[in-house]
């Protein structure tokens, strides 16, 4: 620090004094070694100390020190004061001279360590840039590292999610193995004296096992028999319809018969009524001729009276005579030709007469007639309603036996579905033999162990899709008797949940649960309009994308897309109606429209590509079908809700290799099953509360997995070995959905 002072210092010197020429310089310095004494002959002053200059201070207080003495004309005092002052300046000059030439070797010191600072600098440049050129190629690889690794982190959180899922699972089942191994060692002494005693109960609960697989038999046959009981009811019911479909072309052809009688008898009556006023009118002229007969008789005796009465006082006068014979002949031929009348006109009365009994009788005979059509069309409006009302208790008792078969085999039912093993795939799904297990048990191996699960019904990859359609056809006649229906597809993707909801509705036997269904509904409301009922049908389509209702069969699909499905809100009324605000719902009258409907709504559907499925759904589907029904002849009303439902399939990221949107998918759809899976278990743990608000899905379906409604659910199982761990999840999955009872069981 001293020598950065000195050098600071020497420099600031230079800066303020003015340098010497080189030649001055040695001239004063020379003249400083041999100073030029005033006075020759003047004594040497004595010797003194070299004067000692320490900075700019001592040099300007040098410069400012003025003369000495009063007294002018002193001038040997001033002559020494001049020497003694030329000394100091001599000794300053000396003094700046060598720091000048320290200055000079520090500024040619300096230069040199300048230019070599300059030329490490250039090469401490270039190896900074070679370095920063070489960071930002590293900082590159980093980066796609770092992106890569971002990569994995996510497959390896989410596989860790997965781990400690599986971990915690396992913890908790080794606790609880634990716990009860602790258990059986303290009760170990205890089991040992009460063997005798648990023996006893062991062969009490085989005993009760073997009562249960009884009843579990009598049940099974209890059922056989109630669905055979409903085949000879519906083949009454279609006897009856067939004798009501008689009866009514009797009653028409009865009909017909009995105006064309009525026709007859108003002839009849309207030529009675003009043969009475024939009658009538001949009797009138008839009456007319007898009262002139009678008035030419009455003259006819005046006259012969005159006559006699003029031969007594007159005697024979031949001229008046003659005169009153004439008239008297002129009255005969008068009254012959009125008696001739007379006889015409009786003719023709006598001939009005029988025609008029003629046509009495014949009005007798149509009326007889008429009368007996009467009678006829009475018994037969009779027996056909008679008809129709067993038709309709027949149809009530159908319907009472269906809903006793459904809720024997449970409200939440499960049918398992495999697909068939591809030809790259080796399978490890197989089936049990025993007779009480064909058909609903199903056996997976998942890490060299065999787990074993029974169903409600078990289809295995030779089935077809009518064969599974006839499962759920009961189902489906539930909806139309007035229930609430819902059949979900649930799984992993790739396990055919899709196809199994939908198929190929082009192609008759790759038609799926959902075309099927609606053939069915729309043939059935067509059979039971000739009983009386009239339905009117609405559906609607929608799917939950990443916790988003979208409504498909939209026509403004841009704005559904770009957030305006804010405005579809799900509500449930007191009577378990669930209505979603400014949905699409579409009225549909043929099973055309409602397929036209489906396409629509499969174009708008999201899907997506991914290493397990080539097609793969990224979204819950839910199509939805409201049917109200009214009898006008019975007044009866019925209103029937069918949902059909295809979600979206699970899957690990790992295998699926989801990035970016789908990726996000792919989180959304797991946490959203993930949400289903907590409140089956909670309805199955039978708790106060179930978290139906935790998901769109979960609380659009709540009226479906509560109070009256029949819910199927199909577990869809991929076979390959690969595929094991995600379909032992969904089979147990299964097994909770099975175990819940929603509705009251009436056995």
């Amino acid at each position: 620090m001293a020598a950065r002072g000195a050098r600071t210092g020497t420099l600031h010197n230079k800066e303020n004094i003015p340098a010497e020429p080189a030649g001055k310089r040695l001239r004063t310095a020379a003249s400083g070694r041999q100073p030029i004494a005033a006075d020759s002959t003047a004594p040497a002053p004595p010797a003194e100390e070299p004067m000692v200059f320490d900075g700019r201070e001592d040099v300007e207080t040098l410069l400012n020190e003025k003369m000495k003495g009063k007294n002018k004309m002193d001038y040997k005092g001033k002559s020494e004061q001049m020497m003694e002052y030329i000394k100091k300046l001599r000794a300053c000059i000396k003094w700046l001279l060598e720091r000048e030439d320290a200055n000079l070797a520090q500024i040619g010191k300096l230069s040199a360590d300048l230019e070599a600072a300059e030329t490490q600098h250039s090469e401490k440049v270039t190896q900074l840039q070679n370095a920063l050129r070489e960071s930002k190629e590293i900082d590159e690889e980093l980066q796609k590292q770092y992106a890569s690794l971002q990569e994995a982190l996510k497959k390896v959180e989410a596989e860790r999610t997965d781990a400690m899922r599986s971990f915690g699972d396992e913890k908790e089942a080794k606790l609880a193995v634990e716990a009860k191994r602790n258990e059986i060692l303290e009760d170990i002494k205890k089991a040992q004296l009460e063997g005798k005693r648990l023996n006893h109960q062991i062969e009490m609960l085989q005993l009760t096992n073997k009562n249960l697989q009884d009843y579990n038999v009598s049940l099974q046959t209890h059922i056989c028999t109630l669905q055979t009981d409903a085949e000879k009811h519906g083949d009454t019911i279609a006897k009856l319809q067939q004798e009501k479909n008689a009866i009514l072309v009797t009653l028409n052809n009865q009909t017909v018969l009995a105006d064309s009688v009525k026709i007859q008898l108003d002839l009849a009556k309207s030529l009675q009524s003009e043969t009475a006023k024939q009658t009538n009118d001949l009797l009138k002229e008839l009456q007319h001729v007898h009262k002139d007969r009678n008035d030419k008789s009455a003259q006819v005796d005046s006259l012969l009276n005159e006559l006699t009465i003029y031969k007594e006082t007159t005697g024979d006068s031949a001229v008046q005579l003659e005169n009153a014979m004439a008239r008297s002949t002129a009255l005969e031929k008068t009254c012959s030709s009125q008696k001739e009348m007379i006889k015409t006109l009786e003719i023709k009365l006598a001939a009005a007469t029988d025609k008029l009994k003629r046509s009495d009788l014949t009005a007798m005979e149509a009326m007889t007639e008429y009368e007996n059509q009467k009678k006829m069309l009475a018994d037969l409006q009779s027996r056909l309603e008679e008809s129709e009302q067993r038709i309709v208790d027949g149809e009530e008792l159908r319907k009472k036996l269906h809903n006793t078969i459904l809720e024997l085999k449970g409200n939440i039912r499960v049918f398992c579905r495999v697909r068939p093993v591809l030809s790259n795939e080796s399978g490890a799904v197989t089936y049990p033999k025993s007779a009480e297990n064909i058909g609903r048990g199903i056996e997976l191996i998942h890490n060299a162990q065999e787990y074993s699960f029974t169903f409600d019904k078990v289809f295995d990859h030779s089935a077809s899709q009518g064969d599974v359609f006839i499962e759920i056809s009961q189902l489906i006649q539930s909806a139309l008797d007035g229930y609430k229906v819902c059949i979900f597809a649930y799984g992993q993707t790739g396990s055919g949940k899709t196809y199994t909801m939908m198929g190929n509705p082009e192609v008759e036997e790759q038609k799926g649960m959902i075309p099927r269904s609606l053939d069915q509904i729309f043939q059935a409301s067509q059979v039971l309009n000739s009983q009386g009922w009239k339905y009117k049908m609405q559906a609607s389509m929608l799917e939950i994308y990443n916790e988003t209702i979208r409504d498909l069969l939209s026509t403004n699909w841009a704005t559904t897309q770009d957030g305006g499905s804010s405005k579809y809100n799900i509500k449930h009324d007191a009577n378990g109606n669930t209505h979603v605000s400014e949905l699409t719902v579409v009225n549909v009258t043929s099973i055309s429209e409602v397929s036209s409907l489906l396409r629509r709504a499969a174009q708008s559907r999201s899907v997506g590509r991914t290493q397990m499925n080539e097609e793969s759904s990224r979204s819950h589907f839910v199509f939805t079908l409201r049917i109200f029904g009214i009898n006008e002849g019975t007044d009866q009303q019925v209103q029937g809700v069918l949902n059909l439902i295809d979600l979206a399939g699970s899957e690990r990221l790992n295998k699926s290799g989801a990035i970016g949107d789908t990726l996000k998918e792919t989180q959304s759809i797991n946490k959203s099953l993930s949400w289903l899976n907590d409140v089956i278990s909670s309805i199955a743990n039978k708790e106060e509360h179930v978290p139906f608000r935790n998901s769109k899905l979960t609380y659009l379906l709540k009226p479906c997995l509560g109070g009256d409604s029949k819910t199927l659910m199909f577990v869809n199982l991929s076979p390959e070995s690969s595929s094991t761990a995600e379909s032992l999840s969904s089979l147990r999955f299964a097994v909770r959905v099975n175990s819940c009872v929603i509705a009251r069981r009436q056995t």
